[in-house]
């Protein structure tokens, strides 16, 4: 089954606000994992508007806790990432070409431009034993590029497929998903998705898109957990999983 991997930047924000520990990110991953999901990931930004730099290692130190579960930090490589990743040697890094000033992740790699600077940084990763995943729009001909550069996985960037849902588009843009999917898993690529996948979209899109291994969902499922409490809205979403296994 397709595992779901809970972004906590949201609750991050949501603390940030004041100057109180409240909500508190660890308690709340506790209870997502309680409820089933497969990891947490986080997206730490230079800026620290979310996930600060003191959440990173009881995060990493709470993710061991649970057998199986695995601890993803995202973010772009250029921007400070790499020193947190290399001092807490997470299961996976998902590599993300945000601008600092961007107001949340945007698009994919280019790796006709970016691939000769991003080798050497896949290569580091691989040397600590994380695994790495690539930010990607759903262009096929990129991902033999992702494989030869030693990517183990693509992240396929789903904002398009989200803002096409409810249009007479939704068909079109789904096939370029589920033929990139294809042809990463074809190569030997892990396939991970995510970006404004959320419960209305996400059975959908994994009944059409074939060898989604993780889906990674923040934004909708902290808003969902406003109104459910967090450890309902992880059920929910683990239901809408199943729902894609069945169909």
């Amino acid at each position: 089954m397709t595992k779901l991997s809970v972004n906590v930047n949201k609750i991050a924000l949501l603390r940030n606000a004041r100057k109180l520990d409240v909500p508190n990110v660890v308690r709340l991953s506790q209870l997502a994992l309680q409820a089933g999901a497969s990891g947490i990931t986080i997206h730490p930004r230079p800026d620290e508007r979310h996930i600060k730099a003191k959440d990173v290692m009881p995060l990493s130190r709470l993710v061991a806790q649970f057998e199986n579960a695995e601890f993803n930090v995202e973010g772009n490589p250029f921007h400070q990432l790499m020193g947190i990743v290399e001092a807490v040697k997470p299961h996976q890094a998902t590599l993300v070409p945000d601008d600092i000033s961007a107001p949340t992740s945007d698009r994919g790699w280019d790796l006709n431009a970016d691939g000769a600077k991003l080798e050497p940084i896949i290569k580091r990763l691989n040397d600590l034993g994380t695994k790495v995943s690539l930010f990607m729009d759903p262009l096929p001909e990129q991902m033999s590029l992702a494989k030869a550069l030693g990517a183990d996985r693509i992240e396929l960037y789903t904002e398009n497929y989200a803002q096409s849902f409810n249009s007479a588009n939704r068909m079109r843009v789904t096939d370029t998903y589920r033929e990139t999917a294809a042809v990463a898993a074809e190569l030997g690529l892990g396939v991970n998705a995510g970006h404004d996948l959320n419960l209305d979209n996400l059975a959908y899109f994994l009944c059409e898109v074939p060898f989604v291994q993780e889906v990674s969902i923040g934004h909708a499922l902290t808003a969902d957990a406003l109104e459910y409490g967090i450890t309902e809205t992880v059920t929910r979403y683990l239901r809408e999983i199943r729902k894609s296994n069945v169909q």
